[in-house]
């Protein structure tokens, strides 16, 4: 969550300042963010599957 935060902020800061590359910076970190959201999720979805199957 907070990558994503910081992303957007850095995204609209490029555009407010013209700066296509803090721009492009802050959606990287937005994906990033996304990406370790679902890491977490696929983690956690994981670890519950296996706790319903042991006996």
């Amino acid at each position: 969550m907070q990558d994503k935060v910081r992303g957007k902020t850095e995204e609209i800061k490029g555009k407010v300042t013209g700066d296509k590359g803090l721009q492009l910076k802050g959606k990287a970190r937005q994906k990033v963010g996304r990406v370790k959201e679902a890491a977490k999720a696929v983690a956690y979805d994981m670890e519950h599957s296996r706790k319903k199957t042991k006996p």
